[in-house]
């Protein structure tokens, strides 16, 4: 591929995610409306946020084993108009089991972009796959910023809460025109001829190992800033009396750190700085934080930590743990992104359910729980890291 088409397909591909990124935040940011159309309270919308996780779990693993088959752009373009219905049928839901649906199909979708962008990625830029992965990253705190803006700025003028939704649309209709034209590289995953495949090595200890590490990781990874991306704006207003506006900037301001730790995260990969080193340090920040957060209850501290949690849990070291991984196993990257981001589906599904019943005792049971969840990551991180010393990573 000549240098501008690499560069065109990346463009698009990283709208995609600006988009998701809005998509994240979109539910919980607008819950009290949300909660007024459906008749339910905002447990019962973190419940239809819940149906995400379905979703991808419905076809993740799947859709990564045909992408290593049929390619990654029709799961890219799959991934777009899935999209959209879910984004014009929660505005029209007349109930959260209506919308629950819809959310489903939204799961469906980011697990369909996941399965064709990420390995179209690591073979777009194979000498750099770590960095071409985390700027993902970064689009989809850029999303996660704009939208608590948007949503703010929709409220001022008290126009109708679905105006984000339709932004939203309009964006990936837009966007999938050219993705539609666009050229995607090689499979570097090609199907094992005859001969090849009788002949089965059998794991080590060791690589058994880093492959359940991983995927837990996966799990963790994306519940330490699923819990805060969710929560963060809730536990402003109710733990700190925080007024919806200035509740509602703590999620900005987290993006804004997301942003600034994945720049960071793509220069330190860019130096070659171990990947393994980088995840252990990130999930240890994020837990000192959490811990911040939990139990020095000050507006400073919120706001500080509503930053670093960003930089560190969100600024790219889920897709850090996702590079490791396919570096390990690399003969089979549309599965391996199948089966990590599985993990984080089981997360997104799961989290919600768990927090729904946390929200009874209280928003601050939310943010212990992710403390909870933070440890066992740096644990997981530790372990990985010893694991894989001798083995030569990005």
């Amino acid at each position: 591929m000549e240098r501008s088409e690499r560069l065109r397909t990346s463009i698009n591909l990283y709208i995609n995610y600006l988009v998701h990124g809005m998509a994240i935040v979109i539910l919980a940011q607008n819950m009290t409306a949300l909660a007024q159309q459906w008749n339910a309270t905002d447990a019962g919308v973190s419940f239809v946020i819940s149906s995400l996780g379905i979703g991808r779990l419905l076809v993740l693993y799947i859709s990564g084993v045909l992408s290593d088959k049929y390619g990654r752009k029709i799961f890219v373009e799959l991934g777009i108009l899935t999209y959209i219905p879910f984004f014009i049928g929660i505005t029209l839901s007349p109930n959260m089991y209506v919308a629950y649906f819809f959310g489903i199909l939204a799961g469906m979708a980011n697990s369909f972009l996941d399965s064709g962008t990420y390995p179209a990625l690591m073979e777009l830029y194979p000498n750099n796959p770590t960095t071409a992965n985390i700027l993902i990253k970064a689009f989809a705190s850029t999303g996660e910023l704009i939208l608590p803006i948007l949503v703010t700025v929709i409220e001022h003028f008290n126009l109708w809460y679905g105006w984000s939704f339709i932004a939203c649309t309009v964006i990936f209709i837009v966007n999938f025109m050219f993705i539609s034209r666009d050229k995607f590289p090689k499979l570097s995953t090609v199907p094992k001829n005859k001969s090849e495949q009788k002949v089965k090595r059998q794991w080590t200890f060791s690589e058994k190992t880093n492959a359940v590490a991983l995927t837990i990781y996966g799990y963790v990874s994306m519940s330490t800033f699923y819990l805060v991306s969710q929560w963060l704006t809730k536990y402003g207003q109710s733990v700190l009396n925080m007024n919806t506006a200035h509740a509602r900037y703590l999620v900005s301001i987290y993006s804004v750190g997301s942003i600034v730790g994945v720049i960071v995260s793509a220069i330190l990969t860019g130096l070659h700085i171990r990947s393994t080193r980088l995840m252990v340090i990130y999930t240890l920040i994020s837990f000192i934080t959490l811990m911040g957060i939990s139990f020095i209850l000050t507006p400073t501290i919120l706001f500080v930590g509503s930053f670093v949690i960003g930089f560190s849990a969100a600024g790219g070291v889920m897709q850090i743990g996702l590079t490791i991984m396919s570096e390990l196993f690399p003969d089979r990257k549309g599965l391996i992104t199948g089966v990590y981001y599985t993990a984080g589906s089981i997360s997104s599904f799961t989290i919600p359910i768990i927090t729904g019943y946390l929200y009874k005792t209280s928003v601050r049971s939310i943010m212990l729980f992710d403390c909870f969840i933070a440890a066992l990551g740096l644990l997981i991180s530790i372990i990985i890291a010893i694991n894989t010393r001798k083995i030569k990573l990005a």
